[in-house]
């Protein structure tokens, strides 16, 4: 007979055991939403996806653990299984992404596995339980621990695991925690242990161990097959995915795989961002850009000596920081960041408007393009109406609106948005609106749009000295566009409707799925 403070300590383990491995198996379906939105696109389709999958895996697996004869042995091998298969999931979806190109079979896979593993791990512990004769078991009890784990788990994902780990370390740390629940179980219910789980468990640990001892070199071959040149910064935030890769003097800088800008083209970006607004504001002494962390057109502003201030807003202070204080970024910009005129300000752009008071004459915005709803938003009409708000009566904004050629309907649906957003200088009229392209080696054509509540002046731009590409000449002629780019019906963007999501995907999967 098994005595009671026997029994009490492994109740109590297993219960605690219930904590840890439900932080584990939330942190694989955040893991998964994550590596799919960083590699698929869409986070809001990506994550819905993910956690629907997760839920009905789980389902099934609480279905099927019905069929485990033996409930200790059943939960020693789903954790030894969980260990290795979401363990290993990260480094296998990337280094599968990277050799491959494709990654939503195996991740789906893997997603449904963990999940039917994690969904037999309940009822296997609350059968475990029962058996040991554990005094005061309540079921309702081992849910409870469940549901406080995942509380955990969901805190300290973005808070802790992200910055501090990585999403392939973080994958092999969880995969160790399985393991570590199954080994401590396998010791604490010895006499219940086979030798054919022991050695399965050490194999699987020594693996886990040797994976993440070796995790840097792991991330350096994916990264190596990921990009075309060398890799001098990679970096996950809270927010996004920061790689920058270096060739000779060519840099380019990625953001959740997608390219922001090559150093050898990004000046006619943001030239034609910037300066058509600067040039035909009839005062520009503050400036506003909404995102932009990479100083790029911060630089460009400051070409202008009458400019007073410059307030810049962007999401991640990663970002800031990297284009301030690394050397060979902070050239780029020019040292823009450290000019006593530029103020940095890393919050949400729309939370930023919201409690903004100040006035500006420009206003930049060069956010990330519409791919998800979250991104969306911020192309709305109530979003343009709280830009607005902070613009002086002639004052100019220039958003980019993606290409109207690849996402022709997306670029076009900006434009629409624009024009029937609140005008504050004259009420029941929409602003008005200039849309202009440019075509940027690394993108194709890149579309711009002009837009003031008065109307956008028609004169010639004086420009400033120093620039690569921008004329006179050029701008008149940004905005002719040809057939396959000349304006077609497209709805507004609205916080109820999102349709420039769904234009800017469709366009781009047309050319290139």
């Amino acid at each position: 007979m098994t005595p009671i403070g026997a029994v009490d300590a492994r109740a109590a383990w297993l219960l605690a055991a219930t904590f840890l491995i439900a932080i584990a198996g939330l942190i694989y379906e955040l893991i998964a939403a994550t590596l799919s939105s960083y590699l698929l696109g869409d986070s809001v389709r990506q994550f819905s996806l993910v956690i629907g999958i997760f839920l009905s895996a789980m389902g099934l697996g609480a279905w099927l653990s019905r069929f485990v004869d033996q409930a200790f042995s059943g939960f020693v091998w789903a954790q030894i299984l969980l260990g290795v298969v979401g363990g290993f999931m990260g480094p296998f979806l990337f280094l599968n992404y990277a050799w491959m190109g494709h990654v939503e079979t195996p991740l789906y896979a893997a997603l449904i596995t963990i999940g039917i593993l994690s969904g037999m791990e309940i009822p296997l512990i609350a059968r475990v339980l029962e058996q040991i004769g554990a005094r005061k078991f309540r079921f309702e009890n081992v849910l409870s621990v469940d549901y406080v784990g995942a509380l955990v788990a969901s805190l300290a994902f973005p808070l802790l695991v992200i910055p501090h780990l990585g999403l392939m370390s973080a994958s092999l740390v969880f995969g160790g925690l399985n393991l570590a629940v199954a080994g401590l179980s396998l010791f604490l219910f010895r006499n219940w242990a086979t030798r054919t789980q022991v050695v399965v468990w050490a194999v699987a640990f020594a693996a886990t161990m040797i994976a993440l001892w070796h995790s840097e070199k792991l991330v350096s071959v994916a990264e190596a097959e990921l990009f075309e040149d060398d890799v001098i910064l990679s970096e996950a935030t809270p927010y996004q995915k920061i790689t920058v890769t270096r060739y000779r003097d060519r840099v380019r800088l990625f953001l959740d795989h997608s390219i922001q800008f090559d150093s050898l083209d990004e000046h006619r970006y943001h030239e034609a961002l910037v300066h058509p607004a600067m040039s035909l504001a009839p005062r520009r002494a503050d400036i506003l850009i909404l995102g932009g962390g990479d100083g790029m057109a911060v630089r460009e502003v400051l070409r202008y000596p009458d400019v007073q201030s410059v307030t810049l807003v962007d999401l991640d202070p990663r970002v800031t920081q990297i284009f301030r204080d690394h050397s060979m970024l902070s050239q780029l910009n020019e040292g823009a960041f450290n000019d006593p005129r530029v103020s940095i300000i890393n919050e949400d752009a729309w939370k930023f408007l919201e409690r903004d008071t100040r006035i500006y004459d420009v206003t930049i915005i060069d956010l990330p393009d519409p791919k998800s709803i979250s991104l969306s938003r911020l192309y709305t009409r109530q979003f343009y109406g709280l830009v607005v708000e902070r613009l002086s009566a002639q004052g100019l904004m220039v958003t980019q609106a993606g290409s109207p050629f690849f996402a022709r309907q997306a670029f076009w649906s900006v434009v629409e948005t624009l024009e029937t957003s609140r005008n504050p200088q004259h009420p029941g009229q929409g602003l008005n609106a200039v849309p202009y392209h440019s075509y940027v080696p690394s993108f194709g054509e890149w579309g711009f749009v002009l837009t003031s509540p008065e109307s956008v002046p028609t004169r010639d731009i004086e420009l400033p000295e120093g620039l690569q590409y921008l004329t006179s000449a050029v701008w008149h002629a940004a905005q002719e566009f040809g057939g396959d780019m000349d304006r077609i019906a497209a709805e507004p963007n609205t916080l109820q409707s999102h349709v420039l999501t769904g234009y800017y995907l469709d366009g781009w999967d047309y050319w290139f799925r």
